[in-house]
């Protein structure tokens, strides 16, 4: 996989140096624990089941590895939706053709909705629950052999969204990304970034 480092300062709540897979078209650093990212016209990461045409890997994601083998790491998310699968998300990416993503993207039937893709070789794509308004909050917990993805309102109660597995995900990079694959472009606004080493007591308790 190539990746290139950003000349800008790391953002704090990023546990490691930030680097870029795929350039962003702008980002912002809006403090500590914040950062905008826009994307381009016409920038995903799926692997089409069925359309062999349809190999997108082309969003920007701002990437970096993780310490720890078990964590968690979570960000409010705030997109401003204009077209069709618009999203900000959060990324696991273990290899170009293995890796999955959380995403709050916009429905085509017009909803903000909790998305879950995970891609071994080819993409699967699941859609969860609608959200009312812009914002949600998103998180992944990790452990050597598990992922979970959550969602919440509040950011403090948290859904279970999914849970899967990578298999061995040693070199895994964790990420933030845009996307819009159907639109001019997106910017979305990752706030209250937080990561922490450890494991979750119980992946469907809402901790």
């Amino acid at each position: 996989m190539q990746f290139f480092l950003v000349n800008n300062p790391i953002l704090a709540a990023y546990p490691g140096p930030l680097s870029w897979k795929n350039a962003p078209v702008s980002f912002r650093i809006l403090g500590g624990d914040s950062i905008a990212i826009e994307s381009g016209p016409a920038t995903d990461w799926f692997v089409d089941p069925v359309d062999v045409n349809w190999d997108k890997d082309s969003a920007p994601c701002a990437l970096f590895t993780p310490p720890d083998r078990e964590f968690l790491f979570s960000a409010k998310v705030k997109v401003p939706f204009a077209s069709m699968f618009d999203a900000g998300t959060i990324h696991l990416r273990v290899g170009e053709k293995l890796w999955g993503k959380l995403c709050f993207e916009f429905s085509p039937q017009g909803k903000p909705t909790v998305v879950s893709v995970v891609t071994h070789g080819k993409s699967d794509d699941c859609n969860g629950p609608t959200i009312d308004g812009n914002e949600v909050y998103l998180r992944v917990a990790v452990t050597p052999g598990s992922i979970a993805f959550h969602y919440s309102t509040d950011g403090a109660f948290w859904n279970m969204a999914r849970f899967f597995t990578l298999g061995d995900h040693t070199g895994m990079r964790v990420g933030l990304s845009a996307q819009s694959p159907c639109g001019k472009g997106c910017e979305a606004v990752f706030s209250e970034i937080r990561y922490r080493a450890g494991r979750l007591s119980d992946n469907r308790s809402g901790e």
